[in-house]
């Protein structure tokens, strides 16, 4: 809990002295921003040094598949109506980047963090959250994450008796039942796009049943929880009933979704709903994502989407046809290299926008369109894809690495 006394060691001071040395002499030599290095080398010196880091904060852990960037930001904006934030806001979300994060928080009250789906339990040990916000989980680097229901179990296992508060969607059967375990859960309606996770209960594997926004396990009876807090259009709804627009500059319906889990872990902290949501309106763009750039005379807006369920998402808040997409899509070790994924995707509904594909692995993705039916050029690189486009504004959707690429050469 939040206090005044010096958590610090010696050691751990020497230890964060020495990350942040590393990490500067890394963003120097152009590598990046040096904080997982950093962070690293700070807690080899003190392995407890994450767990020193956090022990004079108040902290809100967020994970998720997908949205956990987004949602971070938008909760770090939420509190800091009361009192200053640390937070791993570039999304370095393992054990070295959130350690590095903290290190550079020394006057913060709050600690806003976004971890990895596999990392959650180990960080929540170390950290004594006060809350733990859980969005989604759906399928994302085949070739490295178990598939998704071991990673429901392993939050289910890690949070059972949490003292945290546990902010959890209840559209997500998955989340519901790994939430289950906790003693204290404020359940969200926040919806749930992508269903082909959750076909399946996993309490039981019996077939779920989904009659309209609701589920049921007609087997075991595992159901959907009832929410009190709900997104319901452009308003959040709060556990009284109240009703308070979201005014965001993030597109989306997901966004929105977000945001009403972000108002309800603000409520946590005794930020009410409309100071909360009034703040969140800040936020232009998160590391890029949803950022307009000028590029070759052209605007080009550009979206991230690493999985299935991220993809669909994306396509539900581009620009109606005809206006020009370029895909690009990379299998380099931070994306995953097994691209089976693609065939998950639903491109039909790209038909009548003109497409341009680019990335390592184009090719891979020109057969998933041409199976689909889709009208696509192939092009050597951003640079061409443009020059093959159109008039109009640009929508470009990259995977994670392609993503960064994309921002480099655009000078983002």
């Amino acid at each position: 809990m939040a206090g005044n006394s010096d958590p610090l060691t010696p050691r751990a001071k020497l230890a964060v002295t020495a990350g942040k040395a590393v990490a500067a002499a890394s963003r120097a030599a152009g590598r990046g921003s040096g904080s997982v290095i950093g962070g690293r080398v700070a807690l080899k010196l003190d392995p407890d040094l994450l767990a020193r880091l956090a022990q004079n904060l108040d902290c809100v852990l967020v994970s998720a598949t997908n949205g956990k960037t987004t949602t971070t930001r938008l909760i770090a904006e939420a509190l800091r109506a009361a009192g200053p934030v640390v937070s791993n806001a570039l999304g370095a979300n393992m054990p070295a980047g959130i350690t590095s994060a903290l290190a550079g928080g020394s006057d913060a009250k709050f600690g806003v963090i976004e971890v990895d789906e596999k990392y959650l339990s180990g960080v929540a040990r170390d950290t004594d959250p006060k809350c733990i916000a859980l969005l989604n989980l759906s399928r994302d680097q085949l070739d490295r994450a178990a598939e998704t229901r071991m990673l429901a179990e392993n939050w289910r296992e890690g949070l059972a008796g949490s003292k945290a508060v546990i902010v959890a969607n209840a559209d997500d059967p998955l989340v519901v039942w790994a939430a289950s375990s906790s003693p204290n859960v404020i359940w969200v309606a926040a919806g749930q796009m992508w269903k082909d996770d959750a076909w399946s209960c996993p309490s039981c594997g019996g077939v779920m049943q989904r009659p309209g926004d609701d589920w049921f396990c007609g087997e075991c009876g595992f159901r959907r929880p009832t929410p009190s807090w709900a997104l319901s259009g452009d308003h959040v709804i709060d556990p009284h009933g109240s009703a308070w627009p979201i005014h965001l500059q993030l597109p989306g319906r997901a966004n929105k979704a977000n945001a009403a889990t972000s108002a309800a872990v603000a409520a946590v902290f005794g930020v009410p709903p409309q100071v909360a949501l009034e703040r969140m309106y800040q936020v232009q763009a998160v590391a890029g994502r949803y950022d307009v750039v000028r590029f070759q005379g052209r605007d080009l807006r550009l979206l991230l989407a690493k999985n299935p369920a991220g993809w669909l998402e994306t396509f539900s808040l581009i620009d109606p046809p005809p206006t020009p997409v370029i895909l690009s899509v990379n299998a380099r070790a931070a994306d995953g290299t097994d691209t089976s994924w693609l065939w998950d995707v639903d491109y039909t509904r790209l038909t009548g926008h003109p497409i341009c594909v680019i990335g390592d692995r184009k090719l891979d993705l020109a057969v998933r369109l041409e199976v689909a039916d889709q009208q696509f050029q192939v092009c050597e690189n951003l640079d061409q894809a443009v020059a093959a486009c159109p008039p109009g504004r640009i929508e470009v959707i990259a995977n994670y690495t392609a993503f960064q690429d994309l921002r480099r050469r655009v000078g983002n």
